[in-house]
């Protein structure tokens, strides 16, 4: 089994192209950091931040930023994420988004910084997306993570949000999984809500590490604000 943390990815959603470059920044409170099936703050919540551009074109820049814990064998505390890609649609119905993301960790004697590409496909409410990273958490092995995303729209302006991801490659080896989850959002004045079912226990450690990458049946409960409000 590997021990190494399992680093979460970016939450920016890559901007479609519009009429003028924008900048804007998210402010999110969440009662578990969870990526990917596992916990990256040992079940404690999470404050997290992020600051977005995205231009006419199509291209976007990202950062995003949160605190981490990962339990036993290293000592990060801080994530900043950075981020950049194009984005954009082939026709009304179907979309692309192609970029890579560089994670960066800190307050940590091991060095498990690396870099992330990624490509994605929508139609409609359905997206899927794959991510490689030739050298996981700086572990010399390569990681595959392929994911579908489905979006639906509910009575009452709720929204119905369902995910299924496969983690995959020469880092996992024969401890590769799939994690799930299911969750309800509604935008309430200036601020999203957000509540999901989160399951990866098709994830099995092979050390006992309690909280700390926990995966089965989390419920995971998110309130955010996007600045400036009214855009």
């Amino acid at each position: 089994m590997k021990t190494a943390p399992v680093i979460a990815v970016l939450a920016l959603g890559a901007a479609a192209a519009t009429a003028q470059a924008e900048v804007s920044s998210t402010i999110t409170l969440a009662s578990d950091y969870d990526f990917r099936g596992i916990t990256q703050t040992a079940r404690d919540p999470a404050l997290q931040a992020s600051l977005d551009w995205s231009s006419e074109s199509g291209f976007y820049l990202g950062a995003w930023a949160s605190n981490v814990d990962f339990g036993d064998g290293t000592e990060s505390e801080f994530e900043l994420d950075l981020i950049g890609g194009l984005a954009g649609n082939f026709t009304d119905d179907f979309g692309y988004d192609i970029g890579l993301a560089r994670y960066n960790y800190f307050d940590d004697g091991d060095d498990i910084d690396y870099t992330e590409y990624y490509l994605g496909l929508s139609y409609k409410a359905v997206s899927v997306k794959y991510w490689y990273a030739t050298d996981f958490v700086n572990s010399g092995d390569g990681a595959n993570y392929l994911e579908a995303n489905v979006e639906l729209p509910l009575p009452n302006d709720f929204t119905l949000g369902l995910h299924v991801g496969r983690s995959s490659g020469a880092y996992w080896g024969d401890d590769q999984y799939t994690d799930y989850s299911i969750g309800i959002g509604k935008t309430v004045g200036n601020f999203d809500l957000g509540l999901k079912w989160v399951d990866g226990s098709d994830f099995k450690p092979g050390v006992d590490i309690g909280d700390a990458n926990s995966t089965e049946n989390k419920v995971v409960f998110t309130i955010a604000t996007t600045l400036p409000w009214g855009n």
